[in-house]
């Protein structure tokens, strides 16, 4: 059984990592690197966990910026946890009170946003902690720690799901910063994230002399006297807006599902008089129920199909992601939340204060006397949070935004942590803050810092009461056997949905060494592309 004294050492630990898990925060905050592209930041985790006495298998899955981390302790169970570390193109910003990219990158550059580099360290300390604990004390067991890739596009999980390595965990913790409200400081009750299909679509000129000729004469397929072939430049475009247009007649409205898209490759950068030989857009897909993302996948398809005839091409169908709506469990998720309410919510102190005051200063607001979100420093029970979510949902919505822990509920008890990091409190004027103040919120120390700490505090004791509390432990599983109607492989378990390769070889943003320097990224900043005024 978990004593007060196991519980105020677990703490303590935590509170002596705190520079050092600041520090480390820092590091990845600055790399911010993007969706498959983490080497330095894969590697920073990858040497840091060794240092600590873990087995780390880099590389997991197949995916070069993935680890799978093991430190065992004797008999006992094995819960499962993450960091993830994979940062936005295009916000690039500096860790200050003003909008500016950081030191000598484009602000196309990567830039953390939700910020997954906090959202490593505030589960990293959690386990740090524990092991120590579990040395000290000699609690027995295993850690196990991932390190999930490309989490903005899904990448990593439903590839390490499918690929067996979370089928030994006996529970998982999952920890997000909060995103929105009502979800800050609480943990997941019914409504959890909802399936989400990333797929690439590839268009391809191969022919372009065969367009409409009749056996011309030219000794080059493009002739200057006849008509070029559309190519892959008019199809990536023609399925960008054919889709926006029937994007109401893929799936029935009222439904609340969302559909983003991004080009990766248009036409090589030639405007010559040849057809545009590859192009390539990216769709991503957020929905309830994964019947209705392969719904909307149908649809994409009709129209690349469409849209292939239409300019003389062929297409290719890639997969990005396929991932499982959540799996509730309130057994782990009342465990979770009982440690959150021993910890208490973040708090944010003067030198936060004085930031946040700073940037709403600079923003032209006269800065508020309490400029932070109430709701940082406020608890929520789940069951709250849950009535507070279904207001905004149909009732028919079982699930609701987007992220791939839930491929971790699918094959232990999986708790769905959110801890409040720093955001500003609502405008007089009613305007919106633009997006780079959250973001450099989340480089600055002071702003940050409490809610890794808040995290590391939670994940660590619920770690702690989950080996040394069995009758928790248990009921937590005997929850995921009779949700899954079995467990894995149970009758209402829903098998990984990854039926393809790592995707790790397409044009994902970058950061790229140049003669102009390391670490540039594919896209010059301004100052590089800009042109004399006319």
């Amino acid at each position: 059984m978990t004593t007060q004294t196991q519980r105020d050492a677990l703490t303590r630990r935590v509170e002596a990592l705190m520079p050092k898990l600041s520090e480390w925060n820092q590091i990845i905050w600055h790399y911010a690197e993007t969706a498959w592209r983490e080497y330095r930041s894969a590697r920073f985790y990858v040497d840091l966990l060794r240092e600590h006495g873990f087995e780390v298998e880099e590389g997991s899955g197949g995916m070069p910026t993935a680890f799978c981390a093991t430190w065992s302790n004797g008999e006992g169970p094995t819960l499962g946890g993450y960091a993830e570390y994979d940062a936005v193109p295009g916000n690039c910003q500096a860790a200050d009170v003003m909008k500016r990219p950081r030191d000598n990158l484009s602000p196309w550059a990567g830039g953390h946003t939700d910020p997954h580099s906090a959202l490593g360290m505030g589960s990293l300390g959690g386990f740090l902690a524990m092991q120590a604990l579990m040395k000290e004390q000699g609690i027995t067991g295993t850690l196990k720690f991932f390190g999930e890739p490309a989490e903005k596009v899904r990448g990593s999980k439903p590839i390490h799901a499918a690929r067996g390595y979370y089928d030994d965990l006996d529970a998982a913790i999952s920890f997000h910063p909060f995103y929105m409200l009502p979800l800050c400081n609480t943990t997941r009750w019914d409504t959890h994230c909802g399936a989400a299909y990333g797929v690439i679509y590839t268009f391809l000129c191969d022919s372009p002399e065969t367009w409409m000729t009749r056996g011309s004469h030219s000794p080059i397929a493009a002739s200057h006297a006849s008509a070029r072939a559309p190519g892959a430049n008019d199809a990536v475009t023609q399925m960008y807006l054919n889709a926006k247009a029937l994007r109401e007649h893929v799936l029935a409205s009222g439904l609340n599902w969302s559909m983003n898209e991004a080009i990766l490759n248009a036409g090589q950068a030639t405007a010559d008089n040849l057809a545009a030989q590859m192009s390539q857009i990216q769709y991503f897909i957020r929905v309830s129920s994964v019947e209705q993302a392969e719904h909307v996948v149908r649809g994409l398809d009709h129209i690349a199909d469409s849209v292939a005839k239409l300019t003389h091409c062929r297409v290719e169908r890639h997969w990005v992601a396929k991932s499982r709506p959540g799996l509730p469990n309130h057994a782990l998720a009342e465990l979770t939340y009982a440690n959150l309410e021993r910890v208490g919510a973040p708090r944010l102190g003067d030198e936060a204060v004085e930031l946040a005051r700073r940037i709403q200063a600079n923003l032209g607001m006269t800065p508020m006397e309490k400029p932070f979100l109430a709701d940082i420093e406020t608890l929520r029970k789940p069951q709250d949070a849950e009535r507070e979510l279904r207001q905004i949902l149909p009732p028919n919505q079982t699930h609701f935004t987007s992220d791939d822990y839930t491929e971790y509920s699918w094959h232990a008890p999986t708790v769905r942590l959110y801890v409040g990091r720093p955001a500003l409190a609502p405008r007089d004027d009613g305007g919106a803050y633009p997006d780079w103040v959250m973001n450099a919120l989340g480089g600055l120390a002071p702003c940050i810092d409490p809610m890794i700490e808040t995290a590391a505090k939670t994940v660590g004791l619920t770690l702690l009461d989950l080996f040394q509390e069995p009758d928790a432990l248990n009921a937590a599983k005997a929850e995921f056997e009779q949700r899954t109607g079995g467990g894995i492989g149970g009758d209402r378990w829903m098998a990984p949905l990854c039926d393809y390769a790592p995707p790790i070889h397409f044009r994902w943003p970058e950061y790229i060494t140049t003669p102009r320097g390391e670490n540039d990224w594919v896209i010059p900043a301004p100052n590089e592309c800009s042109q004399a005024p006319r």
